[in-house]
């Protein structure tokens, strides 16, 4: 059997923590989110579990898609139907990141109701750099959470911010020191937990409205572009460039 890609544990007050444990890079791929929307679910149907702090082992919160071992481009619908799971699950989840939450990393901390960050973390929606489109809803959820004038500088650029300037921006609701982050996203999920967990969840529910079903219409969307654009000459520039650590050569052809 294979190592699993989360690992789950509740804690006496309530809260549940869920670790991604593929390190030092926790790389994104349609098995690990499938894995996490079971978690999620099944924790849904835990009563001793009132919210949930996503974290993650090793250097890096996850960074991205291992490019040099990606699936077949149609693991892709497999990949967002798991996403969309992730979205219609009940319970308050707040990201705990480290190091780099990049591409897909970041769609992932983009799905979290509160994120915290230590101030070293590095965000970076870094598709354009790589040729193809955004996906995971982030169509839906950087806007939402930073605007839509500082959504559109993070896709088009691929730049890379800090978890100070993700601050800033709004992207990131707490910074802290990399030795106060764990116990940070705990304080804040347990302070959650000690509120009426029937009331959190219709609030959430409220609040969220048709969130998820954003999310799925943006991602066959999302999915369709990518497909698209990884058939293109840029793409495969880009994708080459990220792996011989050098700036791409774009060129505009199909």
């Amino acid at each position: 059997m294979a190592d699993p890609f989360v690992a789950v544990s509740v804690s006496d007050d309530h809260v549940a923590t869920v670790t991604l444990c593929r390190p030092p890079n926790n790389f994104f791929s349609s098995a690990m989110i499938a894995e996490l929307a079971d978690a999620f679910e099944t924790l849904d149907e835990d009563r001793s579990c009132r919210a949930i702090v996503l974290a993650a082992d090793g250097k890096h919160f996850c960074a991205g898609a291992d490019f040099s071992s990606a699936g077949p481009a149609d693991s892709t619908g497999d990949l967002y139907r798991a996403a969309v799971r992730l979205f219609r699950t009940r319970k308050p989840f707040i990201a705990a990141v480290q190091g780099a939450a990049i591409g897909g990393g970041l769609g992932v901390v983009m799905a979290a109701d509160f994120r915290v960050a230590a101030p070293e973390a590095r965000f970076s929606a870094n598709f354009a750099r790589l040729g193809f489109h955004h996906g995971f809803g982030l169509s839906v959820t950087l806007p939402a959470a930073v605007g839509g004038q500082h959504a559109a500088d993070l896709l088009y650029t691929g730049r890379r911010i800090t978890g100070d300037e993700a601050a800033v921006i709004g992207l990131v609701d707490r910074v802290v020191p990399l030795h106060q982050l764990e116990s940070t996203a705990n304080d804040l999920a347990a302070e959650i937990a000690g509120s009426a967990p029937l009331a959190v969840q219709s609030i959430r529910a409220t609040l969220r409205g048709d969130l998820a079903d954003r999310v799925a219409a943006a991602t066959d969307h999302e999915r369709a572009e990518q497909e698209r654009l990884r058939r293109t000459v840029d793409f495969r520039e880009g994708t080459r460039a990220m792996s011989e650590r050098r700036p791409p050569q774009f060129t505009g052809v199909e």
